[in-house]
């Protein structure tokens, strides 16, 4: 049954004078039985799943109009932290610049602009060029992402890809930089990865399919009807998606299908407007690798292959497949690779150890191996190139902690001097020497160490378990949650919150066992390392229960669900940002994004042993009376990744279930997808938002510098 117009007058929203007595939006229950090997299971509000449905919108529009009036004592607060976020991010800002085919390339950000400027000069004249004015082209829209931008190898004709919606799908658009005029040619949704042949008139695209997964490879000749684009692969298999890459001095175009644990990859000669493909390694079940081209006859390969962490390969072009495969660098259990490069006179390796970041390079001459020092407890290093040229000695590297802002140096690979670039302004009167970074195990109950990154302000912090403490994780598809400088966090910081990132199993901060280890029938890893890893907090007084508080974004809410499941006692608040909550339901759904993509992240509910264990641990599943914590959870209405309506049901039968009463609130973008606004200004008052709810929870003021209940005052 399909709920009626009239619907929408149940869905009521009171607002007394006293904003304790505000009454949530009451979602009308309209029983959706799914039959599911052998069992029956209720879902009573798939009715909000329909985002045409008006008495869904009106659904949507009251819960946010409940967060204002919920929040609405705490405008001063919000507005106080939303300017601190703002201050510290600089006005004026520009990257470094790098060198490709004869040009520098760089992004600059005006004083003020939510948007910055894309720029280029040519090697040697100081003239800057606009390539895109993105503010004046956001103008027009209430979101502007700007996705790939790829010059042609002539330096004139420029591709990239602009999505309005938040839907990831993007609209293909060639700039004449000669004239500073847009070519007819306008593709409508690809995937915003793009690649020239070096002719410079032929541009490679990929297309969507209807669950926006990269699956179509097409070749476009400037000025042609794209209705004629010549179709040169098409991936068949939904649990893989496609991508393109390409070699140095675009002599090769590579074609990308990946699984979570399997990858296909082929080749096209990019001087031949009519190549066809050629397959490297025809795919294979858990053999996974990633080519690259950077010198002579051969290409280089990233893979895992006999290497749980990964080794890098060579092969003949002529003949690419396996049996030909040479180690290059072999793997160990020890390092996870997970990048590298070549130059002319070095090997150049991005690796993990320990969970800590790691920059290696191998001179060729020399025949050694060296590592790049820094010297800190807690970090995160990433190495790229400045220039395209293969006889440099040099490189750059970020290095960054969560109390240290990032810092951008060249380092000399002959020398091993170092030079300070760049670094990242904070504003607002930050002094990095007021916080401390330390990194702490935790022990989870099957007896596995999970590092914990931790920062506080010194003077603001005291081991008694009296302060408040922010727990951040994410733990699933592989991704490593580092511990970036976030000048965001400032402001919990300097009213005594702790914030502490828990490099839970799912990742692979601790290589790639550690992400076999958070997925499928070992999911429940995930949760369980970060319960346990909040309870070590309170064991160890970091703080206490009524002083914790729990926050992931995406797959990282999802575990906000679940964990507040398993644990609802254990936390006063739960921040989950689209988080996807109703797993089941939407594993069985093949025509939502993503689904068949992650069947070997999470499990096939079609496989009965996936079904029953997925059904153990799903959040939307599992939830039950019990008192609940102070919940804030959010969403975007174009999401294409983690529907709107996953938090929407969530929050709905949270509430159907609370015997507290703590609030439990939705907040919904109405205009934007997965990554919320795209304004960097815009972007904070989502933060100061969240920041606000948690403060509020626990009862800090302002102007006294005090919460109340804990007792302490800063």
């Amino acid at each position: 049954m399909k709920p009626s117009l009239l619907l929408a007058g149940l869905l009521c929203l009171q607002f007394p004078a006293s904003a304790q007595q505000l009454a949530p939006p009451v979602a009308q229950k309209v029983a959706r039985v799914f039959n599911e090997h052998g069992r029956q299971r209720t879902d009573p509000y798939y009715w909000l799943s329909n985002p045409k449905d008006s008495n869904v919108l009106n659904h949507l529009h009251a819960e946010n109009a409940y967060v204002e009036a919920y929040l609405k004592p705490t405008e001063t607060l919000r507005k106080q932290v939303q300017d601190e976020l703002v201050a510290r991010i600089p006005g004026r800002d520009q990257s470094l610049p790098v060198l490709r085919n004869g040009y520098w390339y760089f992004s600059r950000y005006e004083d003020k602009a939510q948007y910055p400027l894309i720029l280029r000069r040519k090697e040697g004249n100081p003239t800057e060029e606009v390539l895109l004015n993105v503010p004046e082209l956001a103008k027009p829209f209430k979101l502007y992402q700007l996705g790939g931008a790829f010059t042609a190898p002539d330096n004139r004709h420029y591709a990239y890809a602009v999505d309005t919606a938040g839907d990831r799908r993007a609209l293909l658009f060639v700039k004449d930089l000669a004239t500073g005029a847009l070519l007819p040619d306008r593709i409508g949704n690809t995937t915003g990865n793009y690649a020239w042949g070096t002719d410079s008139r032929t541009l490679y695209y990929v297309l969507n399919d209807h669950t926006v997964r990269g699956y179509k490879v097409m070749r476009h000749r400037l000025g042609a009807d794209p209705a004629t684009d010549e179709t040169l692969f098409t991936e068949k298999d939904s649990t893989f998606r496609v991508r393109l890459s390409t070699g140095r001095n675009n002599k090769y175009i590579f074609i990308n299908s990946n699984a979570t644990n399997s990858s296909e990859a082929w080749y096209i000669d990019a001087s031949d407007p009519a190549a066809r493909p050629v397959v490297i390694q025809p795919r294979t079940d858990k053999l996974e690798y990633d080519p690259r081209y950077y010198e002579g006859d051969v290409f280089h390969i990233l893979t895992n292959k006999d290497a749980k962490n990964h080794k890098v390969v060579t092969v003949p072009i002529a003949q690419p497949g396996v049996a030909n495969w040479k180690d290059l660098v072999p793997g160990n259990d020890k390092t996870f690779i997970e990048g590298f490069g070549v130059l002319n006179g070095y090997y150049l390796l991005q690796a993990r150890e320990n969970g800590l970041s790691q920059v290696r390079y191998f001179d060729r001459v020399k025949k050694k191996w060296q590592n790049i020092p820094f010297g800190q407890e807690d970090f995160v290093v990433r190495m790229s190139l400045a220039t395209d040229d293969a006889a440099s000695d040099s490189i750059r590297y970020t290095f960054t902690s969560l109390s240290t802002p990032s810092a951008e140096y060249s380092y000399n690979l002959r020398t091993g001097a170092r030079t300070l670039l760049k670094q990242q302004a904070v504003g607002g009167g930050f002094d990095a020497s007021l916080y401390e970074t330390k990194r702490i195990w935790s022990t989870s109950r099957d007896g596995v160490k999970v590092p914990l990154s931790v920062v506080y302000r010194k003077d603001r912090f005291k081991k008694d378990g009296s302060n408040p403490l922010l727990l951040y994780a994410y733990g699933s598809y592989g991704a490593n949650t580092d511990p970036y400088f976030n000048p965001s966090v400032i402001s919990l910081l300097d009213r005594g919150v702790t914030y502490v990132i828990a490099h839970i199993r799912g990742g692979q901060e601790l290589g790639r066992d550690w992400f076999e280890q958070g997925r499928i029938l070992n999911k429940k890893n995930t949760f369980n390392d970060y319960v346990d890893a909040a309870d070590h907090l309170v064991k160890e007084k970091y703080t206490s229960t009524d002083r914790i508080f729990a926050n992931g974004v995406s797959a990282g809410g999802m575990l906000m669900g679940a964990v507040v499941n398993q644990r609802p006692e254990l936390f006063r608040g739960v921040i989950a940002e689209v988080p996807w909550m109703d797993v089941v339901t939407d594993m069985f759904n093949t025509d939502l994004p993503l689904t068949t993509l992650e069947y070997d992240q999470w499990g096939d509910p079609n496989k009965k042993e996936h079904y029953d264990y997925m059904l153990s641990w799903s959040p939307q599943d599992n939830i039950k009376p019990a008192r609940y914590p102070a919940i804030l959870a959010t969403g975007g209405l174009n999401d294409t990744q983690v529907p709107y309506y996953s938090p929407a049901k969530w929050v709905a039968k949270i509430r159907e279930h609370n015997s507290g009463t703590n609030p439990v609130l939705f907040q919904v973008n109405m205009s934007a997808g997965h990554g919320g606004a795209s304004g960097r200004y815009e972007r904070q008052k989502l933060t100061a938002t969240k920041y606000a709810f948690l403060l509020n929870e626990l009862g800090w003021n302002e102007q006294t510098k005090t919460y109340s209940g804990i007792k302490k005052t800063f």
